[in-house]
């Protein structure tokens, strides 16, 4: 079997798996247990040809430990506790990694200290972030953009006198790896707004992001206490999650897997399990527009993989394919109903600006799925439009490409809920209700991103080259914002990353 077929087969197993919960459960009520088919998914991972086995074990390992750990204190995460799911485990890994390498403990420490002589930097940017500055902005953003807290983090350990490889794994472990649940500047905006001077309100964010790298566990307890977390004990699953996992982080140390790869392969892979999989989602996704989009777009993508398995040259163009091709679909979906990109981003974008006035101690990460899905679309604006140009007048079928390769749209073509919209809206003016369905997933979008097969092929990709940090990416997003509205090129980091 090929790595590309093997990338492929295991990314949409996870998928499908997802797809298949939902479509099964929508509109019931939500089990921890319901996300068993999604394990056993992973569990059928399999270590190719050139690849690490200690990689692969994090990424399987975790989620296995995180549904039997999560299985043993709940039945049940309601939805205002299913976003934090996948930020308890990069706290743990890293105070494994602490307790096995002192000398990166010492580095941590180093980059603390400068942490506390960053005032005027962390001050700036919390006021940015809490202003709206940067325009929509995802502070948990898995690049540098700017606004994010791998931006901030990056440009403190610039200054860190402390060896390279430490740098990008403390970056890695607040970009992909999620390091707790916490957002710069949001102890900012709160304190601001309960009167605090600025002053002060910059002190209490420098200590709050001193102790989410001091100590990690503790810290992420702590943010769940005062977000009033109460679907299981937290404390008890961190705990619990340590014992099963030390010994593939320590196999992991002694492969040479890079520390910037330990610290995030375990994470992101698990969120499916009380996230998308979960109480949120079944009710989203009662909705049949937005159920028959998760479909159709799913199928736009397995058939697009599928059809040109053959033609890859290298395991980032399976990814790059797998990505562009929702986009695509995500594109065409809006073009449906009279929409596009562009038009999507301007109109979230201005939205974004009144709600910043409206919520000033809005959540850290409120508007960060709104950025995922202005990425996307716009992305998929970009390859959509190149396609109807070359169409021109011929009336011949648009053919949309992707790293030169054909997306497939008969999914969407041939999806009896998508082209019958007048079923589901007032029958003579049905020409919103798909964009509507759009404008939820909007707020949701993980399934056509898609996050699972994202952290699949990753894991699948870092275990090929595993001695090079694969995270955060240190790439040009073409941001839709930026690139449309916002002129925020300057303050983004990715050519600067450590």
């Amino acid at each position: 079997m090929s790595i590309y077929q093997k990338m492929i087969d295991e990314a949409m197993g996870a998928q499908r798996a997802d797809v298949s919960i939902l479509g099964e459960k929508r509109g019931t009520d939500f089990k921890v247990g319901d996300g068993k088919p999604y394990v056993d998914a992973v569990n059928k991972m399999t270590v190719g040809e050139g690849q690490s086995k200690a990689v692969i074990d994090l990424h399987v390992n975790s989620v296995n430990a995180h549904f039997t750990t999560l299985t043993s204190l709940t039945d049940y995460v309601r939805p205002e506790d299913d976003p934090f799911v996948e930020h308890y485990q990069t706290p743990v890994i890293l105070e494994i990694l602490y307790d096995e390498d002192k000398s990166f403990k010492k580095s941590v420490d180093r980059f603390v200290e400068q942490i506390g002589k960053s005032e005027a930097l962390i001050g700036r940017e919390s006021a940015r972030r809490y202003a709206g500055f940067y325009g929509p902005t995802c502070v948990v953003d898995f690049a540098l953009i700017p606004g994010s807290t791998s931006n901030v983090v990056n440009r403190i350990l610039s200054k860190t006198d402390i060896p390279a490889d430490h740098k990008k794994a403390i970056l890695a472990a607040k970009s992909w790896g999620m390091n707790t649940s916490y957002g710069v500047g949001d102890v900012f905006a709160h304190d601001v707004e309960k009167g605090e001077t600025l002053a002060k309100s910059v002190d209490d964010e420098i200590a709050e992001l001193k102790h989410i790298y001091e100590n990690p566990v503790a810290a992420q307890a702590d943010l769940m206490d005062s977000a009033g977390q109460s679907s299981f004990d937290v404390r008890k699953y961190m705990a619990g999650y340590r014992k099963k996992m030390e010994p593939y982080v320590k196999a992991a140390i002694d492969d040479g897997v890079h520390y910037a790869n330990i610290v995030t392969v375990p994470a992101y892979c698990v969120g499916d399990i009380a996230h998308h999989i979960a109480q949120s989602t079944y009710n989203m996704c009662k909705d049949d527009m937005v159920m028959a989009i998760i479909e159709a777009v799913t199928g736009v993508m397995e058939n697009t993989l599928r059809q040109n398995v053959s033609k890859f040259k290298s395991v980032y163009q399976v990814l790059s394919v797998a990505t562009g091709s929702t986009a695509a679909a995500a594109e065409y979906l809006l073009e449906l109903d009279g929409f596009n990109g562009p038009s999507v981003v301007e109109f979230l974008t201005r939205r974004y600006h009144n709600y910043v006035q409206l919520y000033p101690t809005r959540g850290a990460a409120a508007e960060l799925h709104n950025c995922d899905f202005m990425d996307m679309v716009y992305r998929g604006w970009n390859i959509m439009d190149r396609a109807r140009k070359a169409k021109n007048g011929s009336g011949s079928p648009m053919k949309p490409n992707v790293s030169g390769l054909p997306v497939d749209l008969t999914p969407i073509q041939e999806n009896d809920v998508i082209q019958n919209p007048q079923r589901y809206v007032y029958p003579a003016c049905a020409i919103t209700v798909r964009f509507a369905a759009m404008m939820s997933l909007a707020d949701y979008p993980c399934l056509l991103t898609s996050e699972p097969v994202t952290a699949t092929m990753m894991t699948n990709v870092i275990a090929l080259d595993k001695k090079t940090a694969a995270a955060p990416v240190r790439a040009c997003k073409n941001c839709a914002s930026a690139s449309c509205v916002d002129f925020r090129h300057e303050y983004c980091q990715y050519r600067e990353a450590v």
